[in-house]
């Protein structure tokens, strides 16, 4: 069965002649090879492309492993590259090739010919794209099913849909699997054998205990704020780990660049200033982080926070989380600043929406709970309540929108962003 992944597919038709290599980054097994081979060559036959123009190359086959070599693969493409008309050379894994950023601006020197590339996330990420490239090597970064595209596939009612994907996420390859113990130990292998081994071959980790620990806790605690020093007494409370707040925000960071996790910065929104610390941290796939739990922890509120921000970031926004003060007195007369906190702050452009998440709106105040934070900002740009509650997308006396979680994940025109 073919998934459609049609906001990928689009940026790498837009990104032709744009005279760049484009390279397809992303956390492992998040289909970067299906999008390339079978997805765009798809789009290009099907826009008179011959496939002799389309030169497509598997660098991790062990059968293509002398075109690692880099003479020997500019040998290959060279003696393939068409007398006439644009060529395509499209190449997996291209990071197992020695100087591959060298082999690849030598093929953009050759004329109508277009380079796209995957790399590997335990040594191909966006920092290496830049310095690797100069400025000549345009990013597309991919990321596991959104659940939009999980119900292509899905047979059932998006409700139940909802609970699956929460519980298993997005990675095509659990997605497919029909049975439920199978999906749990694909997710539980592919960590451990795929996501950890990244980890300790890019950066040389030898005892990697305090690694895994950290990836517990973050796991156990998305939605909640902390940050390194927190985290370092956590260690040293619960684990009785003697590990510095500098070696957590060094493991924060490869967990980062592994794609696994994204931080979210606070913003002062009144301020209109950054606070450095505490920040939030999100799984990139829930699948993956309740497999790291062994499924023991299903927490709908968080779950579904951590689902919005992905939503939210796949849509191209860039996410913070908010902070408002609120300022009271006391019976005495004592004035005080109480911080609320606004889930999400979505910048877009010249856009801007507040969202609070909240899981259900069980009666008036509860409503008027989520709605406190965002009845403190004064600014006129949207503010948005996003519940699991069935109830119809509506505005209210405030202005302020309300959408179930199911319409705004399947409906990207739901939210009035960009």
């Amino acid at each position: 069965m073919q998934i459609k992944r049609d906001r990928y597919l689009e940026k790498l038709v837009r990104a032709q002649g744009n005279g760049m290599v484009k390279i397809i980054t992303g956390i492992r097994r998040s289909g970067k090879s299906y999008l390339l081979f079978k997805l765009f060559a798809k789009y290009l036959k099907g826009q008179g492309v011959e496939g002799s123009r389309i030169l497509t190359l598997a660098l991790d086959d062990l059968r293509n492993r002398e075109y690692r070599n880099p003479e020997r693969l500019l040998e290959y493409l060279d003696a393939r590259m068409p007398a006439r008309g644009k060529a395509y050379v499209l190449l997996d894994e291209v990071q197992l090739v020695e100087d591959f950023a060298e082999v690849l601006g030598s093929l953009l020197h050759r004329e109508q010919v277009e380079v796209y590339v995957t790399g590997s996330n335990s040594r191909f990420l966006s920092r290496d794209v830049a310095s690797a490239f100069r400025g000549r090597g345009h990013e597309i970064h991919i990321g596991p099913l959104c659940f939009a595209e999980f119900m292509q596939v899905y047979k059932g009612q998006p409700e139940q849909g909802m609970l699956e994907y929460m519980t298993y996420g997005g990675l095509p390859q659990a997605v497919l699997l029909e049975r439920t113990d199978d999906k749990m130990e694909y997710l539980r292998a592919v960590f451990a054998d795929t996501y950890l081994n990244d980890i300790r071959e890019r950066y040389e980790i030898r005892s990697d205990g305090d690694l895994e620990e950290l990836i517990d806790i973050v796991a156990s605690g998305i939605g909640g704020l902390t940050n390194p020093t927190r985290l370092g007494n956590s260690f040293h409370s619960v684990k009785k780990s003697a590990i510095s707040s500098n070696t957590v925000r060094r493991y924060l960071g490869l967990l980062e660049d592994a794609f696994l996790i994204e931080k979210a910065t606070r913003f002062d929104i009144k301020g209109k200033r950054y606070i450095d610390t505490p920040s939030k941290y999100y799984f990139t796939d829930l699948g993956l982080r309740n497999a790291r739990l062994n499924f023991r922890q299903f927490e709908p509120t968080h779950l579904m926070e951590n689902l919005v921000y992905n939503e939210l970031r796949l849509r191209g926004a860039a996410v913070d989380v908010g902070v408002c003060q609120l300022n009271t007195r006391s019976a005495q007369g004592v004035s005080r600043r109480v911080p609320l906190e606004v889930d999400f702050v979505c910048n877009c452009g010249h856009s801007r929406v507040y969202i609070q998440s909240a899981y259900h709106l069980a009666d008036a105040q509860k409503r008027a709970q989520e709605l406190r934070p965002l009845l403190q900002i004064k600014d006129a740009f949207a503010k948005v309540v996003v519940t699991m509650d069935r109830v119809p997308r509506h505005y209210d006396e405030q202005g302020i929108l309300t959408l179930n979680l199911i319409d705004f994940l399947l409906d990207e025109s739901s939210l009035p962003l960009g």
